[in-house]
C-alpha cells in the first residue's frame, strides 16, 4: 500500500516556510503499514495541481493534499478538486455550522459571504469536520484510488489526519503492522558503532531493518520490523535490542519511542516530583523552548533565565565578579556558579548551566569557537563538564543542548 504527498502553496517552494506537514502525515500513515513513495510540492496554479493528482493517481493507492483551502481567491485546491473529479460545488450545512459557530465563539470580526463559501464543497467528496478552522477536509474515491485534501495550517491538518483520515484509512486497508524502536546513543560516532555492532547486524531477520540516525553529536539506532502479526515483530525488536547492550551498552541512554529526549527527561523528573530551572548563555534559550514546547512541562519546569552577556550573569543571576575574571565568563567555575545560583533562585531540585562561544567570533572571552561548558545543578552537588562541538554555529548551539539533556538524564539516575 502506497501514498503520495502533495503539498500545495508557492511559500514552500520560494523556501518562505518549511514543509512540516508533510513529516507528520508521512509518520502516522507508516504506523498504519501504508509507505509514502512520493512527496510532491507544487504551485498554487490549476494545471499544475491537475498534473500532479494525474501522476500520482498512477503510482499510488492513496493521495494526501495540503495546502490551498483558505477563502482568498489565490486558494484554488477546492475548485480544481472539482474540476478533476468532474464535479460542482455545493453548500454543505455541517460545514457551514461549523464556520458560524467558529466564528461566534473565537473570531472578532463579522462573519462574509467569503468566509461561508468555505461550507461550499464538492457533491461528490466526503466532508471532514475541522475542528480548528473554518476549511473541510475533503475525501474522495476514484477508480479504486482515494483522494484527501486538508488544510496546510500545520495544527488543523495534524487533527484532521488523527481524528478523521487515519480511522478511514485503518478501515478501509488491510495493511500491515509496521514497529519502529529507536535506541537513543551518544559518544560514540557512526562509523564506530557500526563496527561494533557489525555481526549483530549481520543477524538480524530479513523483516527487520536498521538505519544510523546521526545528529548532533548522538547516534539514533532505528529499528523498523514489518510483519501480519505485531506480538511477534515487537517481540522479536525487543529480542534484538536487549541483545545490543552487552555491545554498546555503555553509550545506550535510554529508547525514543516516537519521544524526544527532553520529553524523557521531562517524564522522569514529573515520576519523581523534581522540578529544573535553566541559566543559557551561549544556547540563548534554546533549552527552554525545547522544554516548554512539551505539553504539561510546568509540572516540572519552573523556568529559565537567558543571561547572554557577561552583565547579566553578575547583575541577575548572581555570578561572582571575582569568579568570571579570575577564570573568564566561559569556564567551568561560571558555568558551575549558574546551574548552582539558577537552582536557588527558582526554589528547584535541578538546574542546568550552560556557557561558551558559539562563534562565529571569540565574544567577551578567549575561549576557541565551539567551547561550551554545561554545568547540572543537584540536590547534592554540581558538576561542569567541558566540550568542544566545532566551529559552526548552530550546529554548537543543537550539540550544547543535546548533551545538556543527556547530562541531566545522568545526574537524575543516579538520584
Amino acid at each position: 500500500m502506497k501514498a503520495e504527498i502533495i503539498t500545495i502553496g508557492d511559500e514552500i517552494l520560494i523556501g518562505q516556510i518549511v514543509d512540516t506537514n508533510s513529516v507528520f502525515i508521512s509518520k502516522e500513515l507508516n504506523k498504519i503499514g501504508i509507505e509514502v513513495y512520493q512527496i510532491t510540492s507544487v504551485q498554487d496554479e490549476r494545471d499544475h495541481i491537475l498534473n500532479a493528482l494525474a501522476d500520482a493517481e498512477k503510482r499510488v493507492d492513496v493521495i494526501l493534499i495540503t495546502g490551498g483551502l483558505g477563502p482568498t481567491k489565490d486558494d484554488i485546491t477546492k475548485h480544481t478538486l472539482a474540476h478533476y473529479f468532474e464535479d460542482t460545488l455545493v453548500q454543505n450545512d455541517e460545514v457551514l455550522a461549523n464556520v458560524e459557530a467558529l466564528f461566534e465563539r473565537y473570531i472578532s470580526t463579522p462573519i462574509s459571504d467569503v468566509n461561508r463559501k468555505q461550507a461550499l464543497v464538492p457533491s461528490k467528496a466526503v466532508a471532514l469536520h475541522n475542528q480548528y478552522g473554518t476549511a473541510p477536509g475533503m475525501w474522495f474515491e476514484k477508480n479504486g484510488k482515494v483522494f484527501v485534501s486538508m488544510p496546510g495550517v500545520p495544527y488543523e491538518m495534524k487533527a484532521l489526519m488523527t481524528n478523521e483520515v487515519i480511522p478511514r484509512l485503518h478501515d478501509k486497508y488491510d495493511t500491515p503492522f509496521i514497529v519502529h524502536k529507536t535506541v537513543l546513543t551518544y559518544g560514540l560516532g557512526e562509523s564506530a558503532i557500526a563496527q561494533k555492532i557489525e555481526a549483530w547486524q549481520d543477524d538480524l531477520p530479513s523483516f527487520i531493518k536498521l538505519a544510523y540516525l546521526p545528529n548532533a553529536g548522538r547516534v539514533r539506532l532505528r529499528l523498523s520490523a514489518k510483519g501480519p502479526d505485531r506480538e511477534t515483530i515487537e517481540a522479536e525488536v525487543e529480542k534484538r535490542i536487549q541483545a545490543l547492550y552487552p555491545l554498546i551498552g555503555d553509550i545506550i541512554y535510554g529508547m525514543e519511542n516516537d519521544h524526544s529526549i527532553e520529553y524523557i527527561v521531562g517524564e522522569m523528573l514529573a515520576d519523581r516530583k523534581r522540578s529544573l530551572a535553566v541559566a543559557e548563555s551561549c544556547t540563548g534559550g534554546a533549552i527552554a523552548q525545547r522544554i516548554t514546547a512539551i505539553p504539561g512541562a510546568s509540572r516540572y519546569f519552573n523556568g529559565s533565565l537567558v543571561t547572554y552577556a557577561t552583565e547579566s550573569k553578575t547583575d541577575i543571576l548572581g555570578v561572582p565578579k571575582a569568579t568570571i575574571d579570575k577564570h573568564s565568563v566561559v569556564s567551568a567555575q561560571v558555568a558551575k556558579s549558574m546551574a548552582s545560583n539558577a537552582r536557588r533562585t527558582l526554589k528547584t531540585d535541578y538546574a542546568i548551566a550552560t556557557t561558551g562561544n558559539a562563534g562565529p567570533s571569540k565574544g567577551d572571552a578567549d575561549a576557541d569557537v565551539g567551547t561550551v561548558f554545561i554545568a547540572i545543578a543537584t540536590p547534592t552537588d554540581v558538576v561542569a563538564h567541558e566540550f568542544n562541538f566545532g566551529n559552526h554555529r548552530e550546529k554548537v548551539v543543537n550539540k550544547a543542548v543535546n548533551k545538556a539533556f543527556e547530562l541531566l538524564q545522568k545526574e537524575i539516575l543516579k538520584n
